[in-house]
């Protein structure tokens, strides 16, 4: 029997129903019951929807109320010591993720570290682990979802992050050690919560493994031997491991003699696995194929998705699913009304995918000959796609390929640019800034809105957004800040403000995507060439560099954090589209420089995120990704400052092509880690100036200044004065400005007390 199954399902709810119960619980508009009772309430709808959509098996416990790794830490009773003195769980569990609750005009406890799920744009909290760290389950959320799940009347299947995963993205803290080291003291626990399962009903457990698509060695290898040898050999259950954002490798035939049930493997980006597994695989096992992707909006084509599944199933007993957790995708597109219908019929959100999934699954069981009709009408709806205009501009093509060698680099070397932008600028040593953004209110939200539904006419809103940047600009000046921002409260979003105003771009009404916590994305679409209507930023600039004397940054997000964060045609090469948004991004810049900009600033926090799961992949990536930034930021002279920004990052690897990027200011998330990913910049020596984050935007707690300064003297261990910027660590959008005022003020006085000793000390 083929049966249609999923490994995961957005969280957030179609009208972000999640993200404004955490926000109202945070501020004390409603009750952890309240909060708790909108998560059943999500829980129930989702399953039902997927049960429409015509999946016999249903996910449980991929639910969480803001990070699924953070769930799993709490499971295993790995919580920091800081936290240990929260006495309630619900409390504690958002200390981990935001950073406690000030006491007695103290900072509280600082959250865990924040960082990208492998190559997704979903942010996980990364669990903190001792070489003398105890285990012991300390969550039954897994059955207890279970069991709800089962007494509303669904087939549903578990799911958990699986053991070696855990250990691999932890983080050592305390000491230098493996934290693979620690499998045999956190397997019991494992063994416990699934024997628990078991006793509940459950017959098959989801293990996310996905770390075994990444570069293995053989002491992770032998990890996942030891834990599924010991985890699989509890009574009644079936353990099914999954794999899921690219291909096993060469460990596939080592890991279909694990004594599992059966294992998913990712198809969209790994077809090859398939050949692989069939040579190997036992007949009993059970063989899980993510055909429809999980990743992108795009259709897929089900006529070369049955013919990849019937090998499979005429074989072994096989699931249907997506490529990987639904996570990462919006849920309906049918409620999409305002996208263009040439191109909406071309997409499939959650909803579809698992109408997809459940249609390739009745073909495999009945015969296609009863789901000829659809399978025409969606090869009809590809062919459509694949011949309109609407993805072709041969304007944007003749211009990508005229790009000579000449547009991707500076005229002249930093060395000999930072004297002209010093004389320029005139800023003092350790200037300050802030990344870009200021706080979104509900006033500001309230008045888009309005503008959005017709209730405030273009040039009231103008009015309104002009009024609000007068009022940073003076704020900026009034406590000292040396380059001002303008706020940017004009953007939705960093890049959907973009793609609204770039040609080849559509934006949903409603499609959002969990970022992390109660943060929502909603990534534009590309489906055709990419193109700048016209100048999208200037005017803005122009007004708030008319306010003040001092140099305000122009603010531009960079080519490879646009196409990362948006779902991205697959009917080209990433790279091409990547380039053709550098050109649009490049005329803006120099438009700006024309318009009297000093310093602008091209972020490119997705940079690093958009590496290949696998080494061997980087350089290609590399290549085009940095070049792309320097087609987009090498149109200016010398003595315009190009600033770039990156945020929760491991620099270590790619810091030569940090480097390469020549932007003459980099700013970076640091404080979370106490300035330890300045250690990339220990052994190689950065040439150009550097903001190493001093102020944890993600949390709502207030730094003090002595701390700032704290983080600043760590910094200056491994870098020069001459080199240092003080900066929060990323853009100030989600938080309010009762955090923002005291944080940024501290921020000021930490940079003066520098001055002050530099001075002395010379």
């Amino acid at each position: 029997m083929t049966l249609a199954t999923n490994l995961g399902f957005p969280r957030i709810g179609r009208q972000r129903e999640l993200k404004k119960a955490l926000e109202q619980y945070w501020t004390a508009k409603i009750s952890g019951e309240q909060l708790l009772e909108t998560a059943r309430q999500l829980r129930r709808t989702h399953w039902q929807l997927q049960r429409e959509a015509g999946l016999d098996i249903v996910p449980c416990n991929d639910f969480s109320l803001y990070d699924h790794v953070l769930d799993t830490a709490v499971m295993v009773g790995a919580i920091p010591q800081r936290f240990a003195d929260i006495p309630d769980e619900l409390e504690r569990y958002f200390a981990m993720a935001r950073g406690g609750k000030s006491y007695n005009g103290r900072p509280g406890p600082l959250a865990l570290e924040m960082t990208k799920w492998f190559d997704t744009n979903y942010h996980y909290l990364v669990p903190e682990l001792t070489s003398d760290q105890t285990f012991r389950l300390s969550s039954t959320k897994p059955v207890d979802e279970f069991l709800e799940a089962q007494r509303l009347g669904y087939a549903a299947r578990p799911v958990l992050v699986g053991p070696v995963t855990f250990l691999r993205l932890s983080k050592a803290k305390g000491s230098s050690f493996d934290p693979l080291q620690l499998l045999p003291r956190l397997l019991p626990v494992y063994e416990q919560i699934l024997a628990r399962l078991a006793t509940a009903g459950a017959t098959w457990v989801q293990m996310d493994e996905p770390i075994l698509v990444t570069d293995t060695d053989e002491t992770l290898l032998s990890c996942v031997d030891q834990a599924y040898n010991r985890l699989a050999a509890i009574s009644g259950l079936k353990l099914l491991l999954t794999t899921y954002f690219g291909t096993v490798g060469e460990a596939l035939p080592r890991l279909l003699q694990l004594p599992v049930a059966g294992i998913h493997l990712d198809l969209v980006r790994g077809p090859e696995q398939l050949a692989t597994a069939l040579r190997y695989v036992r007949p009993d096992f059970t063989l899980s194929l993510g055909l429809v992707d999980g990743r992108n909006v795009w259709r897929t084509d089900l006529t070369a998705a049955l013919e990849l599944a019937r090998s499979a199933a005429a074989r072994n007993p096989i699931t249907v699913a997506p490529s990987c957790s639904l996570l990462h995708v919006p849920i309906d597109v049918s409620e999409e009304t305002g996208i263009p219908s040439q191109v909406r019929e071309w997409l499939a959100f959650a909803r579809q995918k698992l109408e997809e999934v459940s249609l390739i699954a009745r073909c495999l069981r009945e015969g296609t000959p009863a789901y000829a009709q659809s399978l025409a009408e969606n090869q009809a709806i590809l062919e459509r796609r694949r011949r309109s205009p609407l993805t072709n501009n041969p304007a944007v093509r003749a211009r990508l390929a005229a790009v000579t060698p000449d547009m991707l680099r500076r005229q002249r070397p930093y060395s000999q640019r930072r004297p002209l932008q010093q004389a320029r600028l005139q800023l003092p040593p350790f200037p300050t800034t802030t990344i870009g953004s200021f706080p979104q209110t509900e006033e500001v939200r309230k008045a888009r809105a309005a503008f959005k539904a017709g209730k405030l006419s273009a040039s009231d809103y103008e009015a309104f957004l002009k009024q609000q940047i007068a009022e940073a600009i003076r704020w900026q000046e009034s406590i000292g800040i040396d380059v001002l921002v303008h706020g940017e409260f004009e953007r939705n979003d960093m890049v959907e403000y973009f793609g609204e105003q770039l040609e080849g771009f559509v934006i949903s009404s409603n499609g959002w995507v969990q970022s992390y916590g109660s943060r929502c994305v909603k990534p534009p679409i590309i489906y055709g060439d990419v193109a700048r209507r016209g100048p999208m930023t200037v005017e803005w600039f122009r007004y708030a560099q008319s306010l003040t004397s001092k140099p305000v940054k122009g603010m531009l997000t960079g080519p490879v954090t646009i196409l990362q964060w948006s779902f991205v045609r697959d009917d080209q090469p990433r790279k091409d589209t990547c380039w053709q948004i550098a050109l649009a991004i490049r005329d803006e810049v120099i438009d700006l420089e024309r318009a009297g900009a000093a310093i602008i600033q091209i972020d490119e926090p997705a940079l690093r995120e958009g590496l290949p799961l696998r080494k061997a992949d980087w350089p290609e990536y590399l290549r085009w990704a940095v070049e792309a930034f320097r087609l987009a930021s090498s149109g200016v002279r010398d003595d315009t400052q190009i600033h770039t920004h990156m945020c929760y990052s491991e620099f270590n690897d790619i810091i030569a092509a940090i480097a390469d990027l020549d932007a003459d200011v980099i700013s970076i998330e640091t404080s979370r880690s106490h300035m330890e990913l300045l250690r990339a910049f220990t052994d190689f020596k950065y040439p150009n100036e550097i903001g190493p984050g001093v102020y944890d935007i993600h949390s709502p707690r207030i730094p003090q200044q002595a701390e700032m300064e704290g983080l600043l003297s760590k910094a200056l261990a491994v870098l020069s004065a001459s080199q240092l910027w003080v900066n929060p660590d990323c853009g100030l959008k989600t938080r309010r400005w009762e955090e923002v005022k005291p944080a940024l003020q501290a921020m000021v006085n930490a940079a003066r007390s520098l001055r002050s000793r530099l001075a002395t000390t010379n």
